[in-house]
Protein backbone atom coordinates (compact mmCIF):
# COMPACT_ATOMS: atom_id res chain seq x y z
CA UNK A 1 0.00 0.00 0.00
CA UNK A 2 2.90 1.86 0.95
CA UNK A 3 4.28 1.82 -2.13
CA UNK A 4 1.20 2.39 -4.62
CA UNK A 5 0.44 5.68 -2.27
CA UNK A 6 3.45 6.85 -2.62
CA UNK A 7 4.09 6.25 -6.28
CA UNK A 8 0.39 7.71 -6.78
CA UNK A 9 1.79 11.24 -5.11
CA UNK A 10 4.98 11.21 -6.77
CA UNK A 11 3.11 11.36 -10.31
CA UNK A 12 0.83 13.95 -9.13
CA UNK A 13 3.51 15.94 -7.94
CA UNK A 14 4.86 15.55 -11.43
CA UNK A 15 1.87 16.94 -12.74
CA UNK A 16 1.13 19.40 -11.11
CA UNK A 17 5.14 20.87 -10.17
CA UNK A 18 7.12 23.59 -12.47
CA UNK A 19 10.44 24.50 -13.47
CA UNK A 20 11.75 27.86 -13.29
CA UNK A 21 9.48 29.19 -15.84
CA UNK A 22 6.62 30.99 -14.31
CA UNK A 23 7.49 32.06 -11.34
CA UNK A 24 6.69 35.21 -10.34
CA UNK A 25 8.59 35.47 -6.79
CA UNK A 26 12.26 36.96 -7.34
CA UNK A 27 13.38 35.60 -4.56
CA UNK A 28 12.18 31.36 -5.60
CA UNK A 29 13.09 32.30 -9.14
CA UNK A 30 16.75 32.68 -7.90
CA UNK A 31 16.40 29.76 -5.30
CA UNK A 32 15.06 27.49 -8.26
CA UNK A 33 17.83 29.01 -11.08
CA UNK A 34 20.84 29.62 -8.72
CA UNK A 35 20.37 26.71 -6.24
CA UNK A 36 17.61 24.40 -6.60
CA UNK A 37 18.72 23.52 -10.47
CA UNK A 38 22.95 24.43 -10.24
CA UNK A 39 24.26 21.53 -11.56
CA UNK A 40 27.75 22.65 -11.84
CA UNK A 41 30.53 20.20 -10.12
CA UNK A 42 31.54 21.27 -6.55
CA UNK A 43 34.74 20.49 -5.15
CA UNK A 44 32.90 19.09 -1.98
CA UNK A 45 30.69 16.69 -3.46
CA UNK A 46 34.23 14.64 -4.72
CA UNK A 47 35.24 15.19 -1.64
CA UNK A 48 31.74 14.10 0.35
CA UNK A 49 31.09 11.51 -1.78
CA UNK A 50 34.63 9.64 -1.41
CA UNK A 51 33.21 9.00 2.43
CA UNK A 52 29.94 7.70 1.57
CA UNK A 53 31.56 5.07 -0.60
CA UNK A 54 34.30 3.85 1.79
CA UNK A 55 30.64 3.11 3.79
CA UNK A 56 29.23 1.26 0.91
CA UNK A 57 31.52 -1.48 1.47
CA UNK A 58 31.52 -1.53 5.10
CA UNK A 59 30.23 -4.59 5.93
CA UNK A 60 30.30 -4.11 9.67
CA UNK A 61 27.56 -4.58 11.92
CA UNK A 62 25.55 -2.27 14.18
CA UNK A 63 22.61 -2.48 16.82
CA UNK A 64 20.44 0.17 15.46
CA UNK A 65 17.93 2.10 17.87
CA UNK A 66 15.38 3.58 16.41
CA UNK A 67 13.64 6.16 18.38
CA UNK A 68 11.08 7.45 14.95
CA UNK A 69 8.31 5.70 12.62
CA UNK A 70 10.89 3.17 11.43
CA UNK A 71 11.88 2.49 8.14
CA UNK A 72 10.11 1.22 5.22
CA UNK A 73 12.90 -0.58 3.72
CA UNK A 74 14.43 -2.66 6.73
CA UNK A 75 13.60 -2.79 10.11
CA UNK A 76 15.90 -5.23 12.28
CA UNK A 77 18.00 -4.32 14.66
CA UNK A 78 21.31 -5.34 13.63
CA UNK A 79 22.02 -4.24 10.28
CA UNK A 80 24.93 -4.15 7.73
CA UNK A 81 26.55 -0.38 7.62
CA UNK A 82 27.16 -1.03 3.68
CA UNK A 83 23.41 -1.64 3.86
CA UNK A 84 22.32 1.48 6.03
CA UNK A 85 24.41 3.52 3.52
CA UNK A 86 22.38 2.17 0.36
CA UNK A 87 19.04 2.13 2.15
CA UNK A 88 18.90 4.71 4.59
CA UNK A 89 21.29 7.77 3.46
CA UNK A 90 20.35 10.62 1.10
CA UNK A 91 20.93 9.56 -2.24
CA UNK A 92 24.28 12.11 -3.71
CA UNK A 93 21.55 14.04 -5.83
CA UNK A 94 19.57 15.17 -2.59
CA UNK A 95 23.02 15.37 -0.67
CA UNK A 96 24.67 17.96 -2.77
CA UNK A 97 21.27 20.00 -3.09
CA UNK A 98 21.39 20.23 0.49
CA UNK A 99 24.74 21.15 0.45
CA UNK A 100 23.36 24.43 -2.10
CA UNK A 101 20.57 25.02 -0.08
CA UNK A 102 23.10 25.75 3.13
CA UNK A 103 25.79 27.50 0.84
CA UNK A 104 22.81 29.34 -0.12
CA UNK A 105 21.42 30.49 3.12
CA UNK A 106 24.81 31.54 4.89
CA UNK A 107 23.92 30.26 8.30
CA UNK A 108 25.48 31.19 11.25
CA UNK A 109 24.01 28.27 13.24
CA UNK A 110 22.84 24.61 12.11
CA UNK A 111 20.39 22.36 13.32
CA UNK A 112 20.40 18.63 11.62
CA UNK A 113 17.95 16.21 13.32
CA UNK A 114 19.09 12.94 12.09
CA UNK A 115 22.69 12.36 11.98
CA UNK A 116 22.73 8.77 10.40
CA UNK A 117 25.96 7.66 9.14
CA UNK A 118 27.12 11.50 8.91
CA UNK A 119 27.38 12.21 5.00
CA UNK A 120 24.67 15.03 4.77
CA UNK A 121 26.71 16.73 7.94
CA UNK A 122 29.35 17.07 6.14
CA UNK A 123 27.88 17.92 3.37
CA UNK A 124 26.52 20.88 5.88
CA UNK A 125 29.31 21.27 7.53
CA UNK A 126 31.65 22.36 3.98
CA UNK A 127 29.07 24.11 2.72
CA UNK A 128 29.04 26.82 5.90
CA UNK A 129 32.27 25.99 7.34
CA UNK A 130 32.04 28.76 9.75
CA UNK A 131 28.69 27.92 11.23
CA UNK A 132 27.44 26.35 14.83
CA UNK A 133 26.54 22.98 13.21
CA UNK A 134 24.73 20.31 15.39
CA UNK A 135 24.01 17.64 14.44
CA UNK A 136 21.26 15.01 16.79
CA UNK A 137 20.98 11.30 16.80
CA UNK A 138 19.09 8.84 18.37
CA UNK A 139 20.56 5.72 17.90
CA UNK A 140 24.02 5.59 20.26
CA UNK A 141 26.05 3.24 17.51
CA UNK A 142 24.51 5.04 14.17
CA UNK A 143 26.11 8.29 15.43
CA UNK A 144 29.03 6.21 17.01
CA UNK A 145 29.77 5.15 12.96
CA UNK A 146 29.25 9.11 12.28
CA UNK A 147 31.95 10.63 14.56
CA UNK A 148 34.29 7.89 13.14
CA UNK A 149 33.77 9.45 9.51
CA UNK A 150 34.10 12.75 10.42
CA UNK A 151 36.99 11.80 12.28
CA UNK A 152 38.40 9.87 9.35
CA UNK A 153 37.67 12.57 7.10
CA UNK A 154 39.56 14.93 9.23
CA UNK A 155 36.31 17.35 9.76
CA UNK A 156 35.99 19.13 13.12
CA UNK A 157 33.43 21.31 14.28
CA UNK A 158 30.36 18.96 14.71
CA UNK A 159 28.98 19.03 17.62
CA UNK A 160 27.21 15.11 17.53
CA UNK A 161 24.22 14.91 20.28
CA UNK A 162 23.13 11.68 20.90
CA UNK A 163 19.76 11.26 22.35
CA UNK A 164 15.97 11.01 21.80
CA UNK A 165 15.04 14.29 20.13
CA UNK A 166 12.27 15.01 22.93
CA UNK A 167 15.54 15.57 25.31
CA UNK A 168 18.31 17.04 23.17
CA UNK A 169 16.68 19.66 20.95
CA UNK A 170 15.03 21.90 23.91
CA UNK A 171 18.57 22.07 25.16
CA UNK A 172 19.98 23.48 21.54
CA UNK A 173 17.42 25.79 20.99
CA UNK A 174 17.78 27.41 24.25
CA UNK A 175 21.59 27.77 23.17
CA UNK A 176 20.75 29.66 20.23
CA UNK A 177 19.51 33.74 19.99
CA UNK A 178 17.73 32.91 16.87
CA UNK A 179 17.73 30.15 13.92
CA UNK A 180 19.55 29.96 10.63
CA UNK A 181 19.25 26.38 9.21
CA UNK A 182 17.22 23.71 10.36
CA UNK A 183 17.11 20.18 8.78
CA UNK A 184 14.52 18.03 10.19
CA UNK A 185 15.26 14.27 8.79
CA UNK A 186 14.15 11.93 11.69
CA UNK A 187 11.01 10.85 13.91
CA UNK A 188 9.10 10.73 10.77
CA UNK A 189 5.49 11.38 12.40
CA UNK A 190 2.80 13.71 12.67
CA UNK A 191 3.06 14.94 16.45
CA UNK A 192 6.99 14.89 15.96
CA UNK A 193 7.20 16.68 13.45
CA UNK A 194 4.58 19.38 14.20
CA UNK A 195 6.51 19.59 17.72
CA UNK A 196 9.55 20.31 16.64
CA UNK A 197 8.43 23.04 14.53
CA UNK A 198 6.59 24.69 17.04
CA UNK A 199 9.89 24.92 19.08
CA UNK A 200 11.28 26.28 16.41
CA UNK A 201 9.25 29.01 15.39
CA UNK A 202 9.98 31.16 18.11
CA UNK A 203 13.43 31.67 16.98
CA UNK A 204 13.14 31.76 13.51
CA UNK A 205 13.84 35.06 11.79
CA UNK A 206 13.78 36.78 8.21
CA UNK A 207 16.70 34.84 7.00
CA UNK A 208 15.45 31.15 8.64
CA UNK A 209 15.51 28.09 6.40
CA UNK A 210 13.75 25.04 7.67
CA UNK A 211 14.14 21.50 5.91
CA UNK A 212 11.98 19.20 6.24
CA UNK A 213 12.71 15.66 4.79
CA UNK A 214 9.96 12.95 3.62
CA UNK A 215 7.04 14.89 3.27
CA UNK A 216 5.20 12.59 1.63
CA UNK A 217 6.38 9.29 3.65
CA UNK A 218 2.86 8.82 5.16
CA UNK A 219 -0.55 10.69 5.58
CA UNK A 220 0.73 11.74 9.06
CA UNK A 221 3.74 13.62 7.44
CA UNK A 222 1.75 15.00 4.47
CA UNK A 223 -0.75 16.10 6.96
CA UNK A 224 1.99 18.05 9.22
CA UNK A 225 3.39 19.39 5.81
CA UNK A 226 0.17 21.09 5.03
CA UNK A 227 -0.24 22.04 8.52
CA UNK A 228 3.65 23.85 8.35
CA UNK A 229 2.91 25.49 5.09
CA UNK A 230 -1.13 27.19 6.46
CA UNK A 231 0.81 28.09 9.46
CA UNK A 232 0.66 32.40 9.86
CA UNK A 233 4.21 32.47 10.26
CA UNK A 234 5.45 31.08 7.06
CA UNK A 235 5.25 32.91 4.18
CA UNK A 236 7.13 30.42 0.98
CA UNK A 237 6.97 26.89 0.93
CA UNK A 238 8.75 25.14 -1.65
CA UNK A 239 7.70 21.64 -2.15
CA UNK A 240 10.70 19.79 -4.03
CA UNK A 241 8.54 16.50 -3.14
CA UNK A 242 11.34 14.99 -1.81
CA UNK A 243 12.05 17.38 1.00
CA UNK A 244 9.74 20.82 1.89
CA UNK A 245 11.85 24.21 2.72
CA UNK A 246 10.31 26.97 4.53
CA UNK A 247 10.57 30.21 4.50
CA UNK A 248 9.72 33.45 6.79
CA UNK A 249 9.47 36.98 4.94
CA UNK A 250 8.03 39.39 7.19
CA UNK A 251 5.43 41.79 4.65
CA UNK A 252 5.00 39.46 2.09
CA UNK A 253 2.17 37.67 0.97
CA UNK A 254 1.94 34.06 1.43
CA UNK A 255 2.80 31.81 -1.17
CA UNK A 256 3.35 27.96 -2.01
CA UNK A 257 5.19 26.67 -4.98
CA UNK A 258 5.87 22.80 -5.98
CA UNK A 259 8.94 22.36 -8.04
CA UNK A 260 9.99 19.55 -10.14
CA UNK A 261 13.56 18.24 -8.93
Amino acid sequence: MFNITFARDFLLHRFTSKNRHGLHSPFVYKLVDEVIYDKTEKPAYTTVEQERDKLLVDDSYITVTDLGAGSHVNNNKQKKVSDITLNALKPPKLAKLLYRLAAFAKPNNIIELGTCLGITTLYLREAAPEARLYTLEGCPETAGVAKSVFSKAGVTGINVITGNFDDTLPGVLDGEEKLDLVYIDGNHQYDATIRYFDWCLPKVHEGSMLIFDDIYWSDGMKKAWAEIKNHPQVTATVDLFWIGLVFFKPGQAKEHFKIRF
